[in-house]
């Protein structure tokens, strides 16, 4: 009898208990996991100020800091390009990543986002942590059909952004060597990167020299030099970092003998989107 009572003092207890957790659990921890999960399922969405400049079906400005010049106007970026602040633009390490970018805070967003390029700097936007000023093409890409007017009409808007590869199918890596490079200097811009979009590292390797890279040195923007203080041997190999991924690939012999400066070289590699 003894042992009953006692058998019947522990369930009760046990039951007591495991109801105690159960409450505070359904009323303390649960909420919170949904919140997390209701987070999770934003894919990363994060707010940002956005304006627009430039003509209004334009690409903003030609070419920006980024030094892409008149090709932000053509494909594959087809003037889906934005200057960005500081956070995002980083030194002009920022240069190439790609954005999604969407609106739902005034009556012409579509609310489906759009892709765009970051091609150009804002320095002076900084009233928010992240700021895009897109083109006037980006910036009507985010409106209802036959609103994107309405749309940049509606002056600063609250936004929601989120990084994303870039992919430009069909397309390589090009290499636009600078003006100003000479047979001991090598200054280039580097356009169209899947992926990331943006560069950690390019490191440059001579004809004769089979085993060693020299690193190259961000120069402004998309542009990467190296001062080699001796004639350069052509061909020339460039070995590119991504810089989110680490990822690394060669444009082999992608600057022939014989190159000249203003010319554009285009290789046959590219990072996987």
């Amino acid at each position: 009898m003894a042992f009953t009572t006692l058998q019947n003092t522990f369930f009760l207890l046990t039951f007591a208990a495991t109801f105690s957790v159960l409450f505070n659990s359904c009323h303390g921890f649960y909420p919170k996991l949904i919140n997390t999960s209701l987070a999770a399922s934003e894919y990363g969405w994060s707010p940002a100020g956005a304006t627009w400049y430039g003509s209004p079906t334009g690409a903003g400005s030609d070419g920006g800091s980024c030094g892409y010049g008149g090709s932000v106007a053509q494909a594959p970026f087809s003037s889906l390009v934005s200057a960005v602040g500081p956070s995002l633009y980083k030194s002009g390490k920022g240069c190439g990543a790609c954005y999604e970018v969407k609106c739902t805070s005034n009556s012409a967003c579509s609310g489906k986002p759009a892709t765009v390029v970051v091609t150009d700097e804002c320095p002076g936007c900084v009233s928010e942590s992240t700021h895009f000023d897109l083109s006037g093409t980006s910036f009507g890409a985010m409106a209802k059909s036959g609103q994107a007017e309405k749309l940049r009409d509606g002056g600063v808007l609250q936004i929601q952004y989120r990084k994303v590869e870039c992919n430009y199918p069909g397309t390589t890596i090009t290499f636009h060597v600078d003006s100003g490079s000479n047979p001991s200097y090598f200054a280039t811009l580097i356009e169209y990167e899947n992926g990331d979009g943006e560069l950690a590292s390019v490191d440059l390797k001579q004809a004769l020299d089979s085993d060693s890279w020299q690193p190259m040195q961000q120069s402004w923007g998309a542009v990467w030099k190296l001062d080699a203080g001796s004639q350069l041997q052509a061909p020339l190999s460039i070995r590119l970092t991504s810089l989110d991924s680490g990822n690394t690939i060669v444009a082999a012999s992608v600057i022939p003998a014989g190159w000249e400066p203003g010319k554009t070289y285009r290789s046959v590699v590219n990072f996987k989107a």
